[in-house]
């Protein structure tokens, strides 16, 4: 099931990935991104395809699954990025960092209404 798999970059070499489900659990908003084997620290950009679903809990922290490891999507600062958030589909930008564990947007978000 987990053969060799292609990762899409671009010219530079960023990872281009598209989340493969959402899961609302009691605690946090999970996304799968069904790909395991990525450079362990650099830019990735995610294609968040899978809106969370509408009557999410606003205050639930957004964690995505990289390389096997489930990690928070967390702002500058630390600060969990929440369900509220990251509301519909689109392109974001993160920093990914295997050895810290950091999974960081660089992205701004859209301002919702």
């Amino acid at each position: 099931m987990f053969g060799c798999v292609n990762i899409t970059t671009n010219a530079n070499g960023t990872a281009y990935l598209r989340t493969t489900g959402v899961t609302v659990g009691t605690d946090t908003v999970d996304f799968a991104l069904g790909f395991r084997r990525i450079p362990p620290m650099g830019d990735v950009t995610i294609n968040v395809a899978d809106a969370i679903p509408e009557g999410t809990t606003g205050t639930l922290p957004v964690r995505f699954t990289l390389n096997g490891s489930t990690r928070n999507l967390t702002f500058f600062g630390g600060t969990n990025v929440t369900a509220a958030d990251l509301t519909g589909t689109g392109v974001i930008k993160v920093w990914y960092d295997w050895y810290t564990g950091t999974l960081q947007l660089v992205s701004p978000l859209a301002p919702t209404a």
